[in-house]
């Protein structure tokens, strides 16, 4: 025991990796071949499922490739799949496409970014603001309902394959004022997601 009583052990690895997802994401091979939208539970799936479901997704380009297009002007997302537990987008990038600041509400999700590169930006209080990640062609990585971020397309022709659950319904989406104070939108699932500010 430390001082006060507290234990000075390390956190457990989920807290740990819920501080940036990104920085922990897998290749996707890892997780392909395990979790397919023909064989779901038939419930609301965990995160480590949703990296598979993602992963298994991403794998297949016959699934989404005649899909895929860009506009700098508004991002280009389809999605592929939605039930009462899970769906799954793609989302098509350029280097002027970003989400803004958002959160998920109830659901978690995960990333797989087949083509390209993604950038992962965690929202964080200081001069510095948060992390920011580069996530890679290949990678795969997942986060929890709590979860506020940024992604911007930081690559040309980035592709990537995300997957929810539960499925969205709500987002937040944030706008950080120059005196530094923060608020929340609720938006549609549906609603393309841009920079408030």
């Amino acid at each position: 025991m430390g001082a006060r009583g507290l234990s000075l052990a390390a956190p457990p690895a989920d807290q740990v990796e819920a501080d940036v997802p990104a920085a922990h994401a897998a290749p996707l091979g890892a997780y392909a071949g395990r979790l397919d939208l023909d064989r779901l539970p038939g419930r609301d799936l965990t995160r480590l499922e949703l990296q598979q479901l993602a992963s298994e997704i991403a794998s297949d380009p016959q699934r989404w490739a005649h899909l895929v297009g860009f506009d700098d002007d508004e991002r280009v997302y389809v999605s592929l799949h939605r039930d009462q537990h899970v769906e799954v987008w793609l989302l098509c990038w350029t280097p002027e496409n970003d989400t803004g600041w958002h959160d998920h509400d109830l659901s978690s999700g995960a990333v797989a970014v087949v083509q390209g590169e993604l950038l992962e930006h965690n929202l964080g209080v200081g001069p510095d603001g948060g992390p920011r990640t580069t996530v890679l062609a290949g990678s795969v990585f997942s986060f929890g309902a709590d979860h506020i971020h940024r992604l911007t397309g930081h690559a040309p022709g980035s592709v990537s394959v995300h997957a929810y659950s539960p499925p969205l319904w709500r987002m937040g989406q944030y706008a950080v004022s120059p005196e530094g104070v923060l608020r929340r939108v609720s938006v549609s699932y549906a609603d393309e997601l841009r920079p408030l500010d």
